[in-house]
């Protein structure tokens, strides 16, 4: 599984960005998705997830309420919908896939995640 991430950009705070993360291969349909994302000087965090069949989310604590994940398999498509954005949100923003079966749980540790893209940087200023 190749994954390319895109649409990052520079906003003001308080703006809103809708991240995408396409797939190439076939095994898209059959894996959880996350998002995860690393600031300068910080280590990669955890931001959200979705099961394979969409069903279920997870989402860190610092981005419930303001971002939403979806997936669209048909697409091969996972998207990062994010809103109020702050300061604090600035960093380069990762999707990966964990190719699972269907009962598994959503991870937050991102070594249980096999695949990932070279991120997208999403800054936002003040």
């Amino acid at each position: 599984v190749q994954l390319q991430a895109s649409g990052g950009g520079l906003v003001q705070a308080g703006d809103s960005l809708r991240l995408s993360c396409a797939a190439s291969g076939r095994i898209f349909s059959r894996s959880h998705m996350a998002w995860f994302r690393q600031a300068q000087g910080k280590e990669r965090e955890f931001v959200a997830a979705i099961s394979r069949g969409g069903g279920t989310t997870d989402y860190a604590d610092s981005v419930k309420g303001r971002f939403t994940i979806s997936k669209v398999n048909a697409e091969n498509t996972v998207y990062l919908q994010t809103t109020s954005l702050k300061p604090q949100d600035t960093a380069r923003y990762y999707c990966a896939a964990d190719w699972s079966i269907l009962t598994a749980p959503l991870y937050r540790n991102q070594n249980e995640y096999e695949y990932w893209g070279q991120g997208t940087l999403v800054t936002v200023s003040s």
